[in-house]
């Protein structure tokens, strides 16, 4: 299944972090442009970024509202990724702390 998916846990509290806003962009010539936004659900994933937005070569970015969520010391967290294969899956998990973050390619 081609698509970008993500997963927000909340490392600090040992549970998925639910109610946490995601924006998808890619990069246009030097623009970035919205392509979706959605929220969190209750185990913290967010599956539906891509429904309707087929998949390109490209670089994309999701932009994490976490200020909204844990009033932690980071307001936004933005991952930058390169999508080489828009057939795949795109699975970008975020490790969530007030004072840190970590994230990798999922699967």
């Amino acid at each position: 299944m081609a698509a970008i998916t993500t997963h927000v846990l909340d490392t600090a509290l040992g549970r998925p972090a639910a109610g946490v806003r995601v924006s998808l962009e890619v990069l246009e010539g030097e623009k970035w442009t919205a392509v979706s936004t959605g929220v969190t659900d209750a185990d913290g994933r967010l599956r539906t970024l891509t429904e309707g937005h087929p998949l390109r070569r490209g670089n994309y970015r999701l932009v994490f509202a976490t200020g909204a969520y844990n009033r932690g010391f980071f307001p936004e967290v933005t991952i930058t990724f390169e999508v080489k294969d828009p057939t795949a899956h795109h699975h970008v998990p975020l490790l969530l702390s007030p004072y840190g973050y970590s994230t990798y390619r999922g699967s």
